[in-house]
């Protein structure tokens, strides 16, 4: 678990989270897209999706997720 990385353009940290986010303009409801995030970036993620009227979830990242 520990050997993926946050999404976050240039960041290397390991993620301890999942954002999971879909855009309803092009993708169906089962459809959903996930962002690894470490603790610095998981709010700056959430926020860059919800900004643009994305459904997101933020899920902790555990050993059957990851």
């Amino acid at each position: 678990m520990n050997d993926i990385e946050c999404s976050r353009a240039g960041c290397r940290a390991g993620a301890r989270w999942r954002v999971v986010w879909r855009n309803p303009r092009i993708h169906t409801a089962d459809r959903r897209k996930v962002w690894t995030a470490c603790d610095e970036h998981v709010s700056y993620l959430r926020g860059f999706l919800a900004a643009r009227d994305f459904p997101v979830e933020v899920e902790p990242m555990t050993e059957a997720t990851a």
